[in-house]
């Protein structure tokens, strides 16, 4: 689906990186500032001050207009100076308001930081074939309520030969948990119940699979609700390889997690 520049606007500048927003920001007050500059120069004679036509005396006039800083060198003096003068204010008391938003917007939103192990792995567990990946939080504190949600999403297609992408639930061993601090290795059982029932690498390329994995909790530093997502497609899954052990206990006897062996697998 095509999605709509103007109609998201507001969510693209949310999701989009901090040097992305900053960058744009500045393109924005660059820009405007070129073109009341321009509009200065119609009538330079109407600001005191300046030197015949410098553009740069115009164009440091509207960033001191523009910015409500008003140093008091240059004045406009004439009517049609004065009266871009008033436009200028206004567009820049609004910038402002825009752009301290969408800043505040974004630094007070709560993100998760869950890492999600780039593999996800099918072998026994307790005897039975089991598909597990793990999460972490990279934060030091705690997700609160924490629930994952895993579907598999195939295409289907119906008695009448219509293709759809069907979503089947896979159960889990432990679904959520009271208190998400380190390490979480979620599990699903790969029995006669299971939509992986049967499948492989090569079955669930040509039925176009992935597996959707779905997060939320309450942090506790924000109160606020979370939410992270990710997916494994075929080739990120591995079948009869393990994960490796990353839990130890530090020198003051709590548990510390190697991050840097979180996505290792060896053989089961």
């Amino acid at each position: 689906m095509r999605r709509s520049f103007a109609a998201d606007f507001y969510v693209i500048l949310l999701d989009a990186p901090w040097w992305q927003v900053l960058s744009g920001l500045a393109a924005v007050f660059f820009f405007i500032n070129l073109i009341f500059a321009g509009l200065y120069l119609v009538d330079l004679q109407g600001l005191s001050n300046v030197r015949p036509g410098s553009f740069a005396d115009a164009y440091f006039f509207s960033v001191q207009t523009f910015t409500t800083l008003g140093y008091g060198h240059v004045a406009p003096v004439s009517f049609y100076a004065n009266a871009i003068v008033v436009i200028e204010s206004f567009a820049g008391v609004l910038n402002i308001a825009v752009a301290s938003g969408l800043v505040f917007a974004r630094v007070s939103r709560p993100r998760a930081r869950v890492l999600f192990s780039r593999p996800a792995v099918i072998a026994s567990h307790d005897g039975l074939p089991t598909l597990m990946f793990r999460v972490a939080n990279q934060r030091g504190n705690h997700i609160m309520e924490a629930e994952i949600s895993v579907n598999l999403a195939r295409q289907h297609v119906t008695r009448e030969g219509t293709t759809m992408r069907h979503f089947e639930e896979l159960h889990l061993v432990r679904r959520s948990t009271p208190l998400f601090a380190l390490s979480w290795t979620v599990m699903h059982i790969v029995n006669e119940n299971s939509p992986l029932h049967g499948a492989n690498r090569e079955s669930l390329i040509a039925q176009q699979a992935e597996i959707v994995v779905l997060l939320s909790g309450t942090d506790e530093t924000y109160g606020a609700k979370i939410y992270a997502r990710h997916s494994y497609i075929p080739h990120d899954i591995h079948w009869n390889r393990r994960f490796a052990d990353i839990l130890s206990q530090g020198p003051s006897g709590r548990r510390v997690i190697d991050i840097s062996r979180f996505h290792e697998t060896r053989d089961a």
